[in-house]
């Protein structure tokens, strides 16, 4: 199974959350997996340093990938890191985000891939950040992936693994369940928590949102 997942702004804040992810991750077997993240909380704190938002933007997500493919590396999970703005992997053009898929192709394997949302802005010729349900939205068709997870808000388990139609969801569902970023996503995906995610391609503790 290929799959993406997306850790969202808050998760990637919490030590102990990313921790037990990889060492979810490091229990799959016949996966091949893109870790795909944003910016955190740590962007404020580079903000309090006297740095612009959008610089600290680009700073938190250069520093966070770094630090998560340390984090897998200590949980013997071989994987490597890139910004989607390097070497124009991921470019903006015309506000149409557009993939070297053959570039991309030959990445290592079976490495993890820890993907930051900073892509090529053509027009402005510099590193851009895109929102995290865009790049994973767009990466997942255009790259055919099998699926895409995203992480339970409180991490705590899931009671009801039924399947669910985003577009029926309750606010209370929304509200403790779904990070923030994927609260009104456009896209289908799988809602699990770091420690279920170790049972995937078994996708028996997950809700898919449909």
């Amino acid at each position: 199974m290929s799959y993406i997942a997306a850790i969202d702004y808050e998760h990637l804040d919490d030590g102990l959350f990313l921790t037990g992810l990889a060492q979810s991750i490091s229990k799959q077997k016949k996966t091949q997996q893109i870790i795909l993240h944003a910016d955190s909380a740590y962007t404020e704190r580079i903000m309090q340093t006297g740095v612009m938002r959008e610089d600290a933007k680009i700073r938190s997500q250069k520093d966070l990938n770094h630090r998560l493919i340390a984090l897998f590396a200590d949980e013997g999970i071989a994987a490597i890191g890139i910004n989607g703005y390097q070497r124009k992997l991921i470019r903006l053009e015309d506000n149409e985000l557009v993939l070297d898929k053959k570039q991309f192709k030959q990445l290592p394997r079976p490495s993890a891939i820890v993907l930051s949302c900073l892509v090529w802005d053509e027009q402005k010729a510099a590193a851009v950040p895109v929102t995290l349900p865009r790049l994973a939205g767009f990466l997942e068709k255009s790259l055919e992936i099998d699926e895409l997870f995203i992480f339970n808000k409180s991490d705590s388990g899931l009671k009801d693994n039924s399947n669910k139609s985003r577009h029926r969801l309750s606010d209370e569902f929304k509200e403790e369940h779904l990070p923030e970023e994927f609260q009104n996503n456009e896209h289908s995906f799988y809602l699990t928590t770091a420690r279920d995610f170790q049972y995937v391609p078994d996708l028996k503790s997950c809700i898919y949102i449909e």
